[in-house]
């Protein structure tokens, strides 16, 4: 199976586990990470043995999101800028187009670029301990890879509005009630039941599961198409807003030297 640095790949059958493993923090995507998140939904697409995907998180978090040191070298560099914003645009544009559909398996709490992995999947299990949350705009970031795309469908505008501008924790069962995940159990039965899902979907004749998702993905990729580019360009702007300049100093202040 494909080999990885940041992602452990197992398969079960016909469904591929793709496992964030870099559980001392948190699962947060540095800059190998968030590169192989970029890089694996082609690879998975051009693997026909594989007929579902289930994505989670090793140790007691989904992802804590952004990585401090890259969001660092982002604020720094506009190499490292084009580098992040091609594979935040590959992550989204990946997930959304891959032909097998993706049970997403939330161990514990989802931040940021894990609550858009969430979003960008096309069935969510979670944890009764997890929490859902994108904290963007309280550090002075646009959210543009993920929730703001597709939570509006998912929960209705309204509601995407008050946790995307308010960047509030949402509890799991919250979560479940609006819409943002499929299922809510304890947290030891998270992976055993994306399984089961995968395992079901696995099972359907593979072109019509296919040809299906892609009629139900037919609203988020009309807003991929028409809104992604636009959400790219304000969040790479606001990497050297003075409020995120301002975030990422205290950041770095606070962290252990």
């Amino acid at each position: 199976m494909i080999r990885y640095s940041t992602l452990d790949v197992a398969t079960d059958g016909h469904v591929a586990i793709v496992t964030m493993n870099r559980p001392a923090a948190r699962n947060a995507a540095d800059a190998v990470m968030h590169r192989e998140l970029a890089d694996i939904w082609q690879d998975l697409a051009a693997d026909r043995t594989v007929r579902a995907v289930v994505l989670t998180g090793a140790g007691r978090a989904f992802s804590a999101g952004g990585d401090l040191p890259r969001m660092i070298e982002t604020q720094r560099d506009p190499d490292v800028q084009d580098e992040v914003f091609d594979e935040a645009r590959r992550i989204v544009r990946g997930m959304t187009a891959l032909p097998q559909p993706i049970v997403a398996a939330v161990n514990g709490p989802a931040v940021g670029l894990g609550a858009s992995l969430i979003a960008l999947s096309d069935l969510a299990v979670a944890a009764e301990n997890a929490f859902l949350a994108d904290p963007h705009l309280g550090v002075g970031l646009v959210p543009a890879d993920g929730t703001a795309l597709t939570w509006p469908l998912m929960s209705g505008l309204l509601r995407a509005k008050e946790f995307i501008l308010l960047g509030e924790r949402i509890p799991a069962a919250k979560a479940l009630e609006c819409g943002l995940v499929n299922r809510v159990v304890p947290a030891d039965e998270v992976l055993p039941t994306a399984l089961e899902l995968a395992h079901r979907l696995a099972q359907i004749p593979q072109r019509a599961l296919e040809d299906t998702k892609r009629i139900l993905n037919s609203a988020v990729s009309r807003t991929v198409g028409s809104v992604l580019e636009q959400a790219l360009a304000a969040e790479r702007q606001s990497v050297t807003s003075p409020e995120h300049v301002a975030y990422v100093e205290k950041m770095v202040a606070a962290s252990p030297k």
